[in-house]
């Protein structure tokens, strides 16, 4: 008889430790369809999309920098019209649609973001390409008093919340891969 409830508990320790293994084994998955989730079609595309258009930015700045070494609108003499008009070139053909590929990101999938609310950054960037809109429909309709979206770009917070949170995603994603530890030392 003890013979028979060992091995009926024995067995049920066994199932337990299985179905314990099985549980955190689907739990350390999900958990990693998640953070894969996040990369591939929020963080990833923001983060590539903030560092492409800064540095296309920083390019446009010093091909266009004045004697002095800064770009026409960081300047106290205003930009001329040839500057406005390299301005308007760049802004249509190159910000502009980076800024709504940001925002459209940020609208159709902040389902993925980590935090419980849209961060104060992500609001901005949004409310900046609105404002950018406007400046848009204006230049179409050929008028240029404006250059500039009437909301600032909030170029550094976004910049900074996108590479913290993409490089915490990539290091949980390489832990629950179970390679964070050996590729660190290689």
């Amino acid at each position: 008889m003890l013979t028979m409830i060992s091995t009926v508990g024995l067995a049920f320790l066994g199932y337990l430790a299985t179905y314990a293994n099985g549980l955190r084994l689907t739990q350390r998955q999900a958990r990693l369809d998640r953070v894969n989730a996040q990369l591939n079609h929020f963080y990833g595309p923001l983060f590539a999309l903030m560092e492409s258009n800064s540095r296309i930015y920083d390019t446009f700045s010093a091909t266009y920098a004045r004697e002095d070494g800064r770009d026409p609108f960081d300047h106290d003499i205003p930009p001329t019209e040839g500057e406005l008009a390299q301005w308007r070139t760049w802004a249509t053909s190159v910000f502009i649609p980076n800024i709504r590929a940001m925002r459209d990101v940020v609208v159709t999938r902040a389902d993925l973001l980590i935090e419980e609310e849209m961060p104060e950054a992500l609001l901005q960037l949004c409310a900046h390409v609105s404002g950018y809109e406007i400046t848009a429909a204006r230049w179409a309709q050929g008028d240029f008093a404006e250059h500039l979206s009437v909301v600032h770009f909030p170029g550094r917070g976004v910049r900074e919340y996108t590479t913290d949170r993409f490089t915490r995603l990539k290091s949980e994603q390489a832990r629950l891969l179970g390679s964070g530890s050996r590729r660190s030392r290689r």
